[in-house]
């Protein structure tokens, strides 16, 4: 009897996690790239491997209606990218990067051990995040220091006090959509 409980209850589980599945579009792609450098003296092999990841929520435009050919709605893509250096066999985490834009404006968050840096095409060093202790951030550039989190559509909401009388002004970087 107990196996048969048992039984069940691993069925069931695995039918949980396949419709859990079915819900998502996952695309994974991995480029490794090997360079040998000879100084003279030794050769030295580094390995550069690119890991890029895009899910997307799979969503009808209609709910009821016909059971089967139910037409999709599109949905956010969320593109993230991670690169690992090895050289002597030690692999180094590079980050994991996500691209966001803003009034026309192309941005690229990459994740450190401390938060996020932020970069975009003609300054790399454009900004930094640093997470707070509720789980928040404090985000900081060259003219600006401000609180920001990311909602629940993966944009990174920034929240900034006005001195001139506005109150409090609102920027988001909106996640790109591959």
């Amino acid at each position: 009897m107990k196996k048969i409980a048992l039984i069940v209850m691993l069925g069931l589980s695995a039918g949980m996690y396949a419709q859990e599945k079915v819900n998502k579009n996952v695309t994974e792609e991995t480029k490794t790239t090997t360079v040998t450098v000879d100084n003279g003296t030794e050769k030295k092999k580094i390995v550069k491997t690119e890991k890029t990841d895009k899910v997307q929520d799979i969503e009808f435009k209609e709910e009821k209606g016909n059971k089967l050919n139910k037409d999709i709605k599109d949905t956010p893509v969320k593109v993230t990218k991670s690169e690992t250096i090895s050289g002597d066999g030690i692999a180094t985490q590079m980050g994991t990067t996500t691209y966001y834009t803003m009034d026309g404006k192309n941005y690229m968050f990459v994740k450190d051990r401390r938060g996020y840096k932020i970069s975009t095409p003609d300054n790399l060093d454009y900004g930094v995040l640093r997470k707070t202790s509720n789980g928040n951030f404090i985000y900081k550039t060259d003219d600006k220091t401000s609180f920001g989190y990311f909602n629940k559509d993966g944009d990174f909401v920034v929240e900034s006090y006005d001195n001139d009388g506005e109150g409090v002004v609102v920027e988001t970087y909106t996640l790109i959509k591959k």
